[in-house]
């Protein structure tokens, strides 16, 4: 955990506390949350492990969705979270449950959490990843800097050295590379991850196996009770950064894949990554003009009336591997550290 990611814990446990999540929710909660989630398996040997923000354990999706029941909370599909979005009338608050790319463990740690608390959930799909032909770039770096004792790399804004003997070397290492090449155009951050794929002996088709649900699986889950399949684009581009042609592939034709695939409607999208840097004014349009109800992007924040006129941009709220505690849980359904990052005004979702 850095330092960013120990203050903010610091700012959870304080906020716990002092019992600011309890008594700023008159006015720093919306209507509603949509939690985001990656992976969900039991916790592994730990060490250097980069990309553990990515997944919680069983344990604690059981306790967060029994924290959700008990605090009177509704849980709800995406397809509900929109209706009371456009309603005026003041419900209950609900959460929705979404998570991305469509890993094998959302499948056999995930599922009998979510069928015991009766929450319902949409799986956000990328057919690349059932195909075998897209990447998860950022696990094959994290492998590849696992593998190897150095980095040595000629980069376009120079060359990258670094050591990876140890636990700590590797964390500095992947940070720096990671935030370098993601400033930077898609097709060098790609290149360079497969050059060092190449170097560590890492087959990303096999990775990408290994991590993600195949057809057969998808098709098995479609139409299960509970159970909603969306979008992630066609092979999980940050699209902001593709051109407009490009972008609007990805999009439309995710959407036309998975409903030819699995012989249902496609209604809600998620944009890869999420953040400004990957989604903007014209994803959004563009998510729109390919027919979707909804898309969400990974920018934080709660459900508020004001989302209703803006349901191709709505924000969503990671359950982070690295705070999975019950005084994270309650701050970020409290919508206080949103309500204090915007100091009370709402942001704009371009």
């Amino acid at each position: 955990m850095n330092g960013r990611h120990r203050a903010i814990a610091a700012a959870f446990r304080i906020m716990a506390a002092t019992g600011a999540d309890r008594w700023s929710r008159g006015f720093a909660q919306g209507k509603g949350v949509i939690l985001t989630l990656h992976h969900v398996r039991p916790a592994g040997p730990r060490g250097f492990a980069p990309n553990a923000l990515l997944e919680i354990t069983p344990d604690f999706l059981d306790a967060a969705l029994g924290l959700i029941r008990g605090e009177g909370y509704d849980l709800v599909s995406l397809d509900e979270a929109l209706a009371r979005l456009r309603s005026p009338k003041r419900r209950r608050f609900f959460v929705a449950l979404t998570f991305d790319d469509g890993y094998r463990d959302n499948v056999e740690y995930a599922w009998p959490v979510l069928a015991k608390h009766g929450a319902p959930w949409t799986l956000f799909v990328t057919p690349g990843f059932a195909d075998r032909t897209a990447r998860l770039w950022w696990l094959e770096l994290e492998e590849a800097i696992r593998a190897l004792p150095r980095l040595e790399l000629a980069l376009p804004g120079g060359r990258f050295a670094a050591r990876t003997g140890s636990e700590a070397e590797k964390d500095r290492a992947f940070a720096r590379l990671y935030w370098r090449l993601r400033k930077g155009p898609e097709a060098i951050l790609l290149s360079t991850v497969s050059d060092l794929a190449r170097q560590a002996g890492i087959d990303p088709a096999a990775l990408v196996a290994r991590e993600c649900l195949p057809w057969e699986t998808l098709r098995a889950l479609s139409g299960a009770p509970g159970i909603a399949i969306g979008a992630h684009t066609l092979t999980h581009p940050m699209l902001a950064k593709q051109d407009e042609a490009t972008a609007r592939r990805e999009i439309a034709e995710s959407k036309a894949r998975l409903e030819a695939e699995l012989d249902l409607p496609i209604r809600h999208f998620a944009y890869p990554v999420g953040d400004p840097g990957s989604a903007g004014r014209r994803e959004f349009a563009l998510a729109a003009e390919a027919g979707f109800d909804s898309a969400v992007t990974t920018r934080p924040g709660h459900l508020m009336p004001e989302h209703a006129g803006q349901l191709h941009a709505l924000p969503r709220v990671s359950l982070n591997g690295l705070h999975q505690n019950e005084a994270a849980l309650r701050a970020l359904l409290s919508g206080l550290p949103f309500w204090l990052r915007d100091r009370g005004r709402r942001s704009d979702p371009g």
